[in-house]
C-alpha cells in the first residue's frame, strides 16, 4: 500500500537510500523511533499496548507485511490512532508534524484516514484484548530478561478502556457509514466488500 511506502511518503527531507527496502531495521533503530514519538508526545504505556493491537489488526485486515520500506509509517499510523483513542490529552496530527519536522499535516491526515479504513474503523479494544496483549508482552519481556512495569490492568483502567472504545466506535460510525456509501457504487466493479470483524 502506497501510503505506508517511505520512498513515496518520506518522513524526512534526507534522501531515502535506493536500498531502503532491502535491510531489516535493527532493534535499536525501531526502539529509537518509537521512543522519540512516545517521549515527545508524552504517551503512556497503555497507549503502547493499544498501538500494538492496532498494528496487528492492520496486518491482519489489510493482509500486508511489515517490511523495511513501510515499518516506520505503519508504526506511526498505529501510534497516531492509539494516542487519539486512548490518551486523555490526545496528540493532534499537527503535533506529530512538529516531532517529525518534514512531514505535512495533509500527509498525517491521509495516513490516519487510510489506516482507519484499512482497520474497517474497528478501533474498539475490549479490556479482555488489552489484558491479553499486556500479559503476552510481560511474558515476552521476562523471557528476554527485559524490564516490564508490573502494573496489572486495574478495574478503573478496564472501565476507561471500554468507555473510550464505545465513544470512539460512536464517533467513527458516521465516517464508516459515509465510506461505505462512497464505495457502494464500486461494488459491481470490484469483488471486495466491507465486512465487519470483531476480534476477541
Amino acid at each position: 500500500l502506497d501510503i505506508f511506502d517511505e520512498k513515496l511518503h518520506p518522513l524526512s527531507k534526507s534522501e531515502v537510500p535506493l536500498d531502503y527496502n532491502q535491510h531489516d531495521p535493527e532493534q535499536k533503530q525501531i526502539y529509537r523511533f518509537v521512543r522519540t514519538l512516545f517521549s515527545a508526545a508524552q504517551l503512556t504505556a497503555e497507549c503502547a499496548i493499544v498501538t500494538l493491537v492496532y498494528l496487528e489488526r492492520l496486518l491482519t485486515y489489510a493482509e500486508i507485511d511489515i517490511c523495511p520500506g513501510n515499518w516506520k509509517r505503519i508504526v506511526l499510523g498505529a501510534i497516531l490512532l492509539a494516542s487519539k483513542v486512548w490518551d486523555d490529552q490526545a496528540v493532534w496530527n499537527v503535533d506529530y508534524c512538529q516531532i517529525l519536522k518534514d512531514i505535512t499535516v495533509e500527509d498525517m491526515n491521509e495516513l490516519e484516514r487510510q489506516f482507519l479504513e484499512l482497520l474497517q474503523f474497528n478501533i474498539n479494544v475490549p479490556s479482555s484484548v488489552y489484558a491479553k496483549y499486556y500479559f503476552d508482552l510481560r511474558s515476552l519481556s521476562e523471557s528476554n530478561n527485559l524490564s516490564f512495569p508490573l502494573e496489572p490492568l486495574s478495574r478503573e483502567k478496564a472501565q476507561k478502556l471500554e468507555a473510550i472504545s464505545r465513544l470512539c466506535d460512536d464517533k467513527y460510525k458516521d465516517i464508516r457509514r459515509a465510506a461505505r456509501k462512497r464505495s457502494a457504487s464500486m461494488d459491481n466493479l470490484c469483488g471486495r466488500r466491507w465486512v465487519p470483524a470483531i476480534l476477541s
